[in-house]
């Protein structure tokens, strides 16, 4: 979007299917990991839309709330929650005001979830036709199908851990430095296979990040961005077409 002139606008909205906007965050993800984190996640997979489909892809979000386990670490800034839901509603209300009916949010923070849920729910109502989807892309590879990578001593997933900014690296290898003396933390089992919310203000195995972070790698890194870039796309068609 940052790139299109004013005078092309129209006809680029017109032979568009839908808009793209990343959500990203400022936030401590431990040591080895840069605070851009969420933003560059966001982003980058932004970048790597590709399919049977054409769309337009705003600039990301990078201020948003932060969770109570990380708002406290030296760096992290959070946004207050009903201030960024307004904010995240106006946004999309500017977009689908611009013409764009569908609107994909591409999220990389799981504290956005909620909120924007709830900003979707918000600006669905204003507009007629509007379609909001959102999509994390930490969800878009399951844990059983990295489990069967053999690649992780556990699911590797959690805030900072080797899944994230394995992911991370690929799209900034010079973002990320695990070194020697940088702690691993042990991530709960998680209590069930089923869907739950747990929040906690500080959890086990936990230090602003968790999980075994030493075997955070570049080739872990592309073999996930390749695999959830797959699964975006093929989401992205069959919602194109609808």
């Amino acid at each position: 979007m940052k790139s299109i002139q004013g005078r092309n606008l129209q006809s680029v909205v017109e032979n568009s299917d839908f808009a793209v906007l990343p959500l990203g965050s400022v936030e401590y993800h431990g040591p080895h990991a840069p605070y851009g984190t969420d933003l560059i996640l966001a982003e980058g997979f932004g970048q790597l839309l590709s399919g049977q489909f054409s769309a337009v892809v705003y600039p990301g979000i990078a201020y948003s709330a932060c969770p109570g386990k990380t708002v406290h670490y030296p760096g992290t800034i959070s946004i207050g929650t009903d201030t960024f839901i307004q904010y995240l509603r106006d946004v999309l209300t500017g977009i689908l005001a611009t013409g764009f009916s569908k609107i994909l949010l591409l999220n990389a923070h799981d504290a956005n979830m909620s909120v924007a849920r709830a900003a979707a729910e918000w600006v669905t109502g204003d507009f007629d036709p509007s379609s909001v989807l959102i999509l994390n892309w930490f969800q878009m590879l399951t844990t059983d199908e990295t489990n069967e990578w053999g690649t992780f001593d556990g699911t590797g997933r959690g805030h900072g851990g080797p899944y994230e900014i394995s992911a991370v690296q690929a799209m900034c290898p010079d973002c990320v430095e695990v070194k020697p003396e940088d702690a691993e933390l042990v991530t709960p089992q998680p209590l069930t296979k089923l869907p739950y919310v747990l929040v906690e203000r500080s959890p086990k195995g936990w230090n602003g990040y968790t999980g075994k972070i030493h075997e955070t790698s570049l080739a872990t890194g592309k073999r996930i961005v390749d695999g959830v870039t797959k699964n975006i796309n093929a989401i992205l068609e069959q919602w194109a077409t609808d």
